[in-house]
């Protein structure tokens, strides 16, 4: 049964070597996701499932101690998605990767983990069946969902100002600050995809396991759109 969760953006630029001289712009925003783990770990559970979006069409399981690297950004810094082996042959996708390092960086040791890429492409319905999947893996689930909200809010934003971004991702905030499992449920993958929204999938994974959980409770955390991309954290207990 799932019993917290917590939605954290996943740009590179949250790992301070990626961001380099800019890093401290996102010191809000990770500051906010440390306390979201707080409350992961406050609810003591048995199993934690990174869930963030990944290259491929389906679902994909990362093993515990599956490797990942920011390399591809120019930054010579490696992460290991908890204790294991990670017998894979792969590696973290950049969503998952930077959820790694946010366990790293708050040395979390309060339950196994293990990760799920969900891609873009993959139907509402698929996401939510995922999602009471991974509910049912242990008696106290807890997951941590990585996405980012738009990438239109502005002019420079990576896909360019779209004028429906910005309450596209008033929404979201409202969705996921106050755990509104139906709001979730309804999100259309064709818009998220014109707004360059990676979260959908995996916020659609969320949703699918707090269908028959606990009754969860939502906060918002934080919520800004540096660099015209949409960044919300919130927490579900």
């Amino acid at each position: 049964m799932l019993v917290a969760a917590a939605a954290c953006p996943c740009p590179p630029l949250l790992v301070p070597e990626v961001a380099a001289g800019a890093a401290s712009e996102l010191d809000a925003a990770r500051a906010a996701c440390t306390d979201a783990l707080g409350v992961l770990a406050a609810a003591r559970p048995d199993l934690l499932v990174v869930v963030g979006p990944d290259d491929g069409a389906g679902a994909r399981e990362y093993p515990a101690g599956t490797p990942g690297s920011f390399r591809g950004f120019g930054v010579d810094l490696d992460v290991r998605l908890g204790e294991g082996d990670g017998v894979t042959g792969g590696e973290l996708p950049y969503g998952l990767a930077v959820g790694a390092w946010l366990l790293g960086r708050t040395g979390w040791a309060d339950a196994p983990v293990e990760g799920r890429g969900v891609g873009e492409s993959l139907a509402p319905d698929t996401c939510l069946a995922e999602g009471r999947r991974l509910a049912g893996r242990a008696d106290r689930v807890a997951l941590l969902v990585m996405g980012d909200a738009s990438a239109c809010r502005t002019l420079k934003a990576p896909g360019y100002l779209d004028e429906r971004a910005a309450p596209y991702d008033a929404e979201i905030a409202r969705a996921l600050g106050s755990a509104d499992i139906a709001a979730l449920r309804a999100l259309d993958p064709g818009t998220a995809r014109e707004l360059r929204v990676s979260g959908r999938a995996p916020w659609q994974v969320l949703a699918g396991a707090a269908e028959g959980g606990a009754d969860l409770s939502g906060a918002l955390l934080h919520e800004d759109a540096p660099y015209g991309v949409g960044y919300v954290v919130a927490t579900w207990s």
